[in-house]
């Protein structure tokens, strides 16, 4: 399997940005309509979120990638808030831990959520991420991380852009 690289600019947020972050709840009556609902992703933690990240499109500089602290995720378990992170142009995350569900829910929507320690990247950087081997180069900064490793399952529905995709077109688990 092909090493899996994202590249783009990080999107720096802090500790503790729940699912209610995420999809602000006086949103949630767009549920059915993700285009409108991605419009206002992380509106509240983030003023501009969606702006920065269609400027940073524009100017090809490669996906946006959002980097939080510790407990990405946490709170009501909305499914659909990776979906609305990844239609807003958030082509990876990085953070110090992720709430269990949000970490699945991510992947199963072609997300890549990595852990590693954060703390020295700044809002701006440009990163390049090697999901297969674990490893971030902070291009800005000169720095390189330890991110945990992919498993194998996972980066083959990364490769495929979520569960769905994977299944329609290997019908099981095998690798």
């Amino acid at each position: 399997m092909p090493d899996l690289v994202f590249k783009g600019k990080a999107i720096k947020l802090g500790d503790n940005i729940s699912t209610d972050d995420i999809i602000p709840g006086r949103f949630a009556h767009l549920r059915s309509n993700l285009p409108e609902l991605a419009k206002h992703v992380l509106e509240d933690a983030v003023p501009g979120f969606t702006s920065k990240v269609r400027d940073m499109s524009l100017r090809a500089e490669g996906k946006a990638i959002l980097v939080a602290g510790k407990n990405l995720g946490l709170g009501s378990s909305r499914e659909h808030a990776p979906v609305v992170i990844k239609m807003s142009g958030v082509g990876a995350i990085l953070a110090k831990s992720a709430a269990r569900i949000f970490f699945r829910n991510a992947i199963n929507q072609g997300l890549p959520v990595l852990l590693c320690d954060t703390d020295n990247i700044g809002d701006g950087d440009e990163l390049e991420i090697n999901l297969s081997g674990g490893k971030i180069a902070d291009l800005t900064s000169g720095i390189t991380l330890s991110c945990s490793k992919m498993p194998p399952i996972m980066s083959a529905i990364l490769e495929e852009g979520g569960l769905i995709p994977y299944i329609q077109k290997h019908r099981d688990f095998k690798i």
